[in-house]
């Protein structure tokens, strides 16, 4: 990454749904190794401007940029090899395979080993699978999912399945990590574990972090910067201390807890 070139740069961005606009003229920029969060309302955006991101829609106004390469009109899959991965507002793990291979699976995105090495059972495909399952367990490690290695994803505690998420997204090995949602049915235990998890893989992976989160103790604990959508526009932006204070935040949420 160039000197002073943010590592995501959003210009100018929207889209438009027949005659609904969904996301409308957002600007944000995010430096290596930040850790921003993007709040506001229900219906504010905020989901589908991750999935404007990620690839799932493509902008119908401006550009995102990803370390000074273009994004718009690329595949999901291709986003993810750039270096954008994300977990889901909706927990999307695959429900019957183990915990392992859950993590395999991102692996595998990455593989360097061909298809006809695996087609054939040629050695790049064994030498790969295992290096491919050294670098899973070790990240099941990390994160203290170890010992649910050979059990189905589906029958892991909730806690520990968004764990399992943030590990799958984190094993594609991204530059910036996006996070819907993260503490959406947690009990306080677990919202103040998943606190200290998100400020451990920023440091631990020298990634940039951006999360959607309504928990706004977590927003207000981990952030450096707030982004605030409101009906698809970008209303504020600034340090936890000024949007908890700022009168269009205030008035956007109608009452929701923003300290």
């Amino acid at each position: 990454m160039r000197a002073n070139t943010p590592l995501l740069k959003v210009d100018h961005v929207g889209i438009q749904f027949g005659g609904l606009k969904a996301v409308s003229d957002v600007n944000l920029e995010l430096r290596q190794g930040e850790l921003a969060g993007l709040i506001g309302p229900n219906g504010a955006g905020k989901t589908t401007f991750f999935n404007l991101l990620t690839g799932v829609y493509v902008p119908t106004e401006g550009t995102i940029e990803l370390d000074g390469e273009k994004l718009n009109g690329l595949a999901p899959y291709k986003i993810t090899r750039k270096g954008i991965s994300r977990t889901f507002q909706n927990i999307r793990l695959f429900s019957e395979l183990s915990v392992l291979d859950n993590v395999k699976v991102a692996y595998h995105s990455l593989a360097k080993h061909s298809i006809a090495s695996s087609i054939f059972r040629l050695p790049p495909h064994f030498s790969g699978e295992q290096e491919m399952e050294e670098k899973a367990i070790e990240f099941l490690k990390i994160f203290k999912l170890e010992k649910y290695m050979h059990e189905k994803a589906k029958n892991l505690p909730y806690g520990q399945q968004r764990r399992l998420e943030i590990a799958r997204a984190l094993a594609a090995n991204p530059k910036l990590l996006l996070l819907d949602e993260p503490a959406a049915g947690m009990n306080p235990q677990e919202t103040a574990e998943l606190m200290n998890l998100i400020a451990f893989i920023r440091e631990k992976f020298s990634l940039t972090v951006l999360l959607i989160e309504h928990d706004m103790l977590l927003v207000m604990g981990v952030c450096e910067r707030i982004y605030v959508l409101d009906h698809g526009q970008l209303i504020a932006e600034g340090t936890p201390a000024e949007i908890r204070s700022n009168p269009k935040v205030i008035e956007a949420y109608l009452g929701e807890e923003v300290s």
